[in-house]
């Protein structure tokens, strides 16, 4: 499927990834280190690391996505492929911010852990709906 993207369609995308992103990092942080002002912490300090890191993932798959003739191919297995790359990026940052926060190493690894399933499932849906949605596209076939 052909598609010319804009910016405000990366900019939409990397909000919404946000708000599910950060309420899912609250409450497994709460339920994991028993600690719901942890929980806040942690979700809250992703705000600022996550949105830039989303945003520049969102572009770089926009740049290495693009066929010979410019056009952005979208396909199942381009949305699977995003998938696991940004979960990676997301799962080492979010372990890092919880150690920080939390003190404690092995309540990051358990929230790294965690997230990785509850994360892809939420992104790969995330991916799914915004596939639907014809919000900064110039056109669509």
């Amino acid at each position: 499927m052909a598609t010319d993207v804009s910016y405000k369609r990366h900019i939409a995308k990397t909000i919404t990834w946000r708000l599910v992103g950060t309420l899912d990092t609250i409450l497994l942080s709460w339920l994991i280190t028993g600690d719901p002002l942890a929980g806040l912490k942690i979700g809250l300090a992703e705000v600022t690391t996550k949105t830039v890191l989303y945003y520049l993932h969102e572009r770089v798959w926009y740049k290495i996505n693009l066929s010979k003739d410019g056009v952005l191919l979208e396909s199942r297995k381009r949305h699977i492929a995003k998938t696991f790359t940004w979960r990676f990026i997301g799962t080492i940052d979010t372990m890092t911010l919880a150690w920080i926060i939390s003190g404690n190493p092995l309540a990051a690894l358990q929230i790294g852990f965690a997230e990785v399933i509850t994360k892809m499932v939420l992104y790969y849906l995330h991916e799914r709906a915004w596939y639907k949605i014809n919000f900064g596209l110039s056109k669509r076939n």
